[in-house]
């Protein structure tokens, strides 16, 4: 069923996650204590933003159905839809990174200077339904999954808010929009100012091993950008082989 034993655990308890919040959603009509819920699960659910991340790198599952539910559990968590990333990240900032005028994640401004990370991050996240649609239109069989499993998506939740609005804005609308920005924010420190044309100095790396740990070793970012299909489980090897190739100051150690 996995592809990759590695993902069994992370999968696990993002469903598990999941099941809270439709327990939460059926079940309480406090919006107080959701309200509270909600700030408590910032933290933790930004961390799923990077796991959907590697699915839409390399799908979790062997079957496309399979992975089809899981991304709907993806966008209700991290407000990214199936494919979105496929389009804006996988086959748009890859292939442009390393040119500010096109990357669809670009961290540079019109006048050569870099962005702050409030402006960048709020950039992302109001421009990333828009630039993926962009990315669709050169990649038909994408788009058309894009948006398809968005449209569903966009269609049970509009249920599931008019069943039950308060619960439903708290456990599921406002996660997404909150997911989809904290997804922006994170990218701004894997390349923002670094402008190059060399691909092992355009990306700063975290080699912290708790960093790694809830993120799937998303720090290891050089070695992602350098085999962008390599499963998540295999970075830190591939890291090793190329590390000599980095400068030391995009090497960094810190958890935050």
């Amino acid at each position: 069923m996995f592809k990759n034993s590695a993902d069994r655990i992370p999968v696990l308890i993002i469903l598990a996650l999941s099941v809270l919040d439709f327990s939460l959603y059926l079940l309480v009509d406090n919006l107080y204590l959701l309200g509270i819920y909600f700030y408590v699960m910032l933290i933790p659910k930004s961390q799923i933003c990077a796991w959907n991340h590697h699915h839409q790198h390399t799908p979790t599952f062997l079957h496309t159905p399979l992975n089809r539910i899981l991304e709907f559990f993806y966008a209700l968590h991290t407000g990214v839809t199936t494919n979105l990333w496929v389009l804006h990240h996988v086959l748009g900032h890859h292939h442009n990174y390393l040119d500010q005028k096109v990357d669809q994640s670009r961290w540079q401004r019109k006048n050569g200077k870099v962005m702050g990370e409030l402006e960048y991050s709020l950039m992302i996240t109001v421009t990333a339904y828009y630039r993926g649609f962009q990315v669709g239109r050169k990649n038909p069989k994408e788009m058309r999954a894009f948006l398809l499993y968005s449209a569903i998506t966009f269609i049970i939740l509009a249920g599931l808010v008019v069943y039950r609005p308060g619960p439903a804005i708290l456990l599921f609308i406002l996660p997404m929009i909150m997911g989809l920005f904290m997804t922006a924010w994170a990218t701004y420190e894997h390349h923002a100012g670094l402008n190059t044309d060399n691909l092992y100095e355009a990306s700063f790396n975290n080699q912290n091993k708790w960093y790694n740990l809830f993120t799937g070793n998303l720090g290891y970012h050089t070695a992602h950008h350098y085999k962008q299909g390599l499963h998540w489980s295999k970075l830190p090897q591939l890291h090793t082989k190329i590390e000599h190739n980095i400068p030391e100051p995009l090497l960094r150690k810190t958890w935050v």
